[in-house]
């Protein structure tokens, strides 16, 4: 027991630079309260004691702004930085290592039976108020960009962004754009597209707005 809660402090430790030390985390962080919390939720949980479990996972959300369900499956090493806001769902699967930032839900999208919940697999960073809805997987070394809201899966290595999110980077590499081919499913963002004009067209006006002051001598 001492050497697996040495093992969350450490994974604490290693990713946050604001933590000082393994006494500063143990009594004052609240995500690591909550994740706390949830491994004894969840062995009542595991043990058909589920009023019990529940007492305990809503007691750690009052005291932590961190819901946590305790049918959930957790790894090791999960990091809930900040945390206020986190939603867990009850059938969600977190990997080892992985970083949850605030506002984060782990939730389903009310028509689905059974597995409700995403999967992340192991290394997983979720951005603050990223919303990621469904019985889904993320792959390992995935990353959510603050703000995405993700309904469909996303491959290993991957980076997603925006609403409804689109992987736009893989093992490194940018991801082409959808509109260069005839994809009926991943169509473009023209919204995204035209405030990317609107920004280069805004640029070229400063620049000439700078030229002409230069030459006026102004």
């Amino acid at each position: 027991m001492f050497r697996k809660l040495k093992e969350e402090l450490d994974s604490i430790m290693e990713r946050d630079p604001a933590a000082r030390s393994r006494l500063e985390v143990y009594f004052l962080y609240s995500g690591f309260k909550a994740v706390r919390a949830y491994r004894r939720a969840n062995w009542f949980y595991r043990h058909d004691m589920k009023f019990i479990a529940r007492c305990i996972s809503q007691r750690a959300r009052h005291t932590t702004g961190i819901e946590i369900h305790p049918g959930a499956t957790i790894g090791k090493g999960l990091f809930i930085d900040h945390g206020m806001g986190v939603v867990i769902g009850e059938t969600a699967e977190i990997g080892d290592n992985c970083t949850i930032y605030q506002g984060v839900t782990l939730g389903g999208t009310g028509k689905d039976q059974g597995k409700r919940h995403p999967t992340l697999g192991d290394n997983v960073m979720v951005g603050s108020g990223a919303k990621v809805l469904g019985p889904f997987r993320v792959g390992n070394n995935a990353r959510i960009a603050a703000g995405a809201v993700v309904l469909t899966e996303v491959p290993d290595n991957a980076t997603a962004v925006g609403v409804p999110a689109r992987v736009v980077r893989l093992n490194g590499e940018k991801v082409p754009s959808p509109c260069a081919n005839l994809d009926q499913i991943h169509v473009a963002d023209p919204i995204g597209d035209r405030l990317s004009e609107l920004e280069e067209q805004l640029q070229d006006l400063q620049l000439s707005l700078e030229m002409f002051e230069n030459g006026s001598g102004i």
